[in-house]
């Protein structure tokens, strides 16, 4: 990514568990002043993990993006699933990357089918098709060999694959602390590093 101003990004979130990876990775891009608009598909199956996990319930999908970051999350524009004429469904529409966390194994296959049948889909394939950063945060385990396919497929077709594995080295203290230096190297992958970023430089 060549600018570091003004990024636009789109956030899918899928059913998978793990909501509250979306959250903070939610939280974090409402905060950075480097990213100007972000653009939330949450699928049918995402509002129910929403829902479940973290007693998230919004009538209004437009009040989501709020009641996610706790915030005004004026930079945060819910767009719904089955809008597949939505703006982020033409690759005319100028987005800088796009992050799927959590993502299905369901999704993941239609990613790399290329079906584009929902507007996550379809923004995920506009990704591919304009060669713009596309990470997928698979939460699916164990994996069968259709899994691993799937990801080889779009692994060859442009996509990076993070899947949700939180780490240990830095010596985390709290899931929150876990689920946030994950979102961290997520999001240094679409070029928006984060200070709060642990980096390892050795030991003796």
């Amino acid at each position: 990514m060549k600018q570091t101003e003004g990024q636009i990004i789109t956030v899918g979130v899928t059913g998978a568990s793990g909501a509250i990876y979306a959250q903070t990775l939610l939280r974090l891009l409402e905060a950075d002043p480097r990213v100007t608009r972000v653009y939330l598909v949450v699928t049918d199956a995402g509002l129910r993990l929403v829902s479940t996990e973290l007693g998230i319930v919004a009538a209004d999908a437009r009040k989501l993006p709020s009641l996610l970051t706790g915030s005004s999350a004026q930079k945060i524009e819910c767009l719904p699933n089955k809008d597949v004429g939505a703006s982020i469904a033409s690759g005319s529409v100028p987005v800088d990357a796009m992050v799927i966390l959590p993502c299905s194994a369901g999704a993941l296959g239609s990613i790399a089918a290329g079906t584009a049948a929902d507007l996550l889909s379809r923004a995920a394939d506009v990704s591919l098709k304009e060669r713009r950063p596309l990470v997928l945060c698979l939460r699916e385990t164990p994996l069968n060999r259709i899994h691993l396919e799937n990801m080889l497929r779009v692994h060859d077709a442009g996509a990076r694959l993070m899947p949700a594995m939180p780490a240990f080295y830095y010596e985390p203290k709290t899931i929150t602390e876990m689920v946030e230096q994950f979102v961290c190297r997520v999001l240094a992958q679409i070029g928006l590093p984060q200070e709060k970023q642990y980096r390892w430089e050795g030991r003796v």
